[in-house]
């Protein structure tokens, strides 16, 4: 049964991401590669449509009961799911605050409607499809498929958490180099203030010191991070909970770059 389960997992991972490009490029007009890693799985869809299915199959008859869990269901696994990858790497991957009656950002009505008529196509026409395909494969090709999928998978979730953990302190270093040049500035403006012509020797010095301060900063915008740009495409409200104007700096200058 657990190879059933996970095979159902690999499919609507798979599913979920076509679903999400197939809506970026109505939307945005080009393809985008969505979703958290770098291959075609957007995990979230798995584990949503495995939980609709198995706990809310003996309610499949009753369209009305079907919709209102599935609302339920998704939207506490989106709710987790943002709290949980924000907590860990201090990013907020999409905020629905702009939306009425949002719960801290991470779900909102309007898309918990849409996951729950999206659940019902999915149990009713959807599912008992990919039932057969699944009850159809022998034992051991899916297990051969799933063990290539799973080290797969985790090559990429390594990949993807690593480019995180680097761009986070690409942006604190970006962040420390703008509150010195800050400082310096401040310094040479209240210098000048003063009329501290007696300092301009130092001013001219602290000119230097804030141009080299500042090449820096561009090199280290330019500075190529794997992944870096595919998140910004795949996840365009991306927020940073500790390097807010670094992170907005960054994804301008990279975006722009395109």
């Amino acid at each position: 049964m657990f190879i059933k389960i996970y095979l159902f997992f690999f499919i609507y991972a798979f599913l979920g991401w076509c679903t999400e490009v197939v809506y970026a490029a109505l939307t945005v007009g080009k393809f985008i590669n969505r979703g958290f890693l770098n291959g075609p799985l957007c995990p979230i869809y798995g584990f949503g449509v495995i939980a609709v299915v198995n706990f809310l199959m003996p309610v499949n008859n009753n369209l009305f009961l079907l919709f209102v869990g599935s609302i339920f269901i998704t939207s506490v696994i989106e709710l987790i799911t943002g709290f949980i990858l924000e907590k860990m790497f201090h990013h907020k991957w999409w905020d629905y605050s702009d939306r009425p009656f949002n719960i801290g950002g991470y779900i909102c009505p309007l898309f918990s409607l849409m996951w729950g008529i999206a659940c019902l196509i999915v149990v009713d026409k959807i599912h008992p499809m990919v039932s057969e395909l699944v009850y159809f494969i022998p034992d051991t090709a899916a297990i051969a498929f799933l063990a290539i999928m799973s080290i797969i998978l985790l090559i990429d979730l390594i990949a993807t958490v690593n480019t995180i953990f680097k761009l986070n302190k690409k942006l604190e270093h970006i962040e420390e180099l703008s509150a010195m040049i800050k400082k310096s500035s401040d310094e040479i403006g209240e210098n000048l203030a003063a009329g501290a012509m007696v300092l301009k020797g130092k001013i001219e010095h602290r000119e230097q010191a804030i141009a080299e301060l500042k090449k820096a900063n561009r090199e280290l915008l330019e500075a190529s991070i794997f992944g870096q740009k595919r998140l910004f495409n795949a996840f365009p409200g991306l927020k940073s909970t500790r390097h807010k104007e670094a992170l907005k700096a960054l994804k301008d200058y990279v975006l722009k770059k395109q």
